[in-house]
């Protein structure tokens, strides 16, 4: 088995290294990815409600429009490392996937950054209006906990999945960093300030994703603060990488509107560091995401495929 140290490096080095490692690796990091890309779409398209209605159809819409999934695979891929069977995870996987598309709705909408495009195609207050943008935000965001209350899991289990989404979602986590975001657009903040935004912003969630798959390991507590020390360095390196693409893709690759944050005077690491700084800081918490993941069970084959996914991602 690859271990995470040669299956990244394998990515980063694929100039120089013998074909046949480079393509071992890149099966090892595509394969299990859109195996659990798979899995989630169809996973999510059972635990929405039917189309028809409009509001339905509005969730769907935001819900099953595409997106890479990540969130859900390194559920996935967390439970895989940790050996727990798929199906005992769906529901947390469509939950993460669930609050997710709400948190997107409610970015996108004129109140928030105002953005007409989302993976792609127009966001779902452009496609509907705004008001079934809200509605269906919100109703998202609650059917992610009627999913975990109703798992097959033990109730202590489902308790502890609830508490861990609640709090990575809620004001001290994805919300508060939201808040915080838009409330320092304009202004000068520094590193620790701004690391503080995202750590909820857009690690909470990572690190839920990465706490709901192992939860139902019996190791689970012995690896907890590993966990939390990945999902630290992943958000950070995942932020920075997104916020490094605003400032260098164009809208078609990323499917949403390309330097829209410099446009509105967010504050993001290439606006505070400039480029170079900021792939070197992207680069030192990739390491230490990798470092933390080599120490969980059998050096965690399945997360270090995707770290490589996402850290060497264009979209």
């Amino acid at each position: 088995m690859l271990s995470c140290t040669s299956i990244i490096h394998g990515a980063n080095q694929r100039d120089t290294i013998a074909p046949e490692f480079v393509l071992t690796a890149f099966i090892f990091m595509t394969e299990p990815l859109a195996r659990y890309q798979t899995r989630i779409e169809t996973a999510l398209s059972r635990a929405l409600p039917p189309a028809g209605a409009r509001l339905a159809d509005a969730m769907r819409y935001a819900t099953l429009g595409g997106g890479k999934r990540l969130r859900a695979a390194l559920l996935y891929a967390t439970a895989d490392d940790f050996g727990v069977p798929p199906d005992s995870v769906d529901a947390a996987a469509c939950a993460v996937e669930a609050i997710h598309a709400y948190s997107l709705i409610h970015d996108d909408l004129p109140a928030m950054d105002d953005d007409d495009l989302r993976r792609g195609r127009p966001s779902t207050h452009r496609a509907f209006d705004e008001a079934t943008a809200i509605l269906a935000g919100d109703a998202l965001n609650t059917l992610a906990f009627a999913l975990l209350a109703n798992s097959p899991l033990p109730p202590a289990t489902r308790l502890a999945q609830i508490q861990t989404l609640a709090d990575a979602a809620g004001w001290a986590g994805m919300i508060g960093g939201q808040m915080g975001d838009m409330a320092a657009t304009g202004k000068t903040l520094t590193l620790p300030q701004l690391q503080a935004i995202h750590r909820g912003k857009t690690g909470a969630l990572i690190r839920a994703a990465l706490h709901l798959g192992a939860l139902p390991a019996a190791d689970y507590a012995a690896h907890a603060a590993t966990l939390d020390e990945l999902g630290e360095h992943l958000g950070i390196a995942y932020q920075i990488a997104d916020d490094i693409l605003d400032a260098t893709a164009n809208s078609a690759t990323l499917g949403k509107t390309a330097g829209k944050d410099a446009a509105q005077g967010k504050n993001t690491y290439p606006v505070l560091l400039g480029l170079e700084e900021s792939r070197a800081i992207f680069a030192e918490h990739s390491a230490r995401a990798q470092a933390a993941a080599a120490r969980l069970p059998n050096g965690a084959p399945h997360l270090c495929a995707l770290l490589a996914r996402i850290i060497h991602r264009s979209h």
